[in-house]
């Protein structure tokens, strides 16, 4: 399988909706959006539960907290950040 390069921010929310009050972005290698998601849990901790997302894109909140986090496909697979 092949791995590709995902960007993941991590953010607070506002009434349900990303809020960038502050933000914090990542780069990761993953075979697929989900092995992304668990990079995320390992640089963020626990409790992320899937709101809505394909294979290139998707939105996970953090359980009992006003904070979300956007995992996207990164097409330019650029090294860095």
């Amino acid at each position: 399988m092949d791995t590709h390069s995902y960007k993941i921010e991590v953010t607070d929310t506002f009434g349900g909706e990303s809020n960038y009050c502050w933000v914090r972005r990542y780069r990761v290698k993953a075979n697929s959006i989900r092995g992304a998601a668990n990079a995320l849990a390992r640089l963020e901790g626990c409790g992320w539960r899937i709101a809505y997302g394909d294979s290139n894109h998707a939105r996970y909140n953090l359980r009992g907290a006003a904070i979300c986090a956007f995992i996207d496909f990164d097409e330019d697979g650029s090294e860095g950040e």
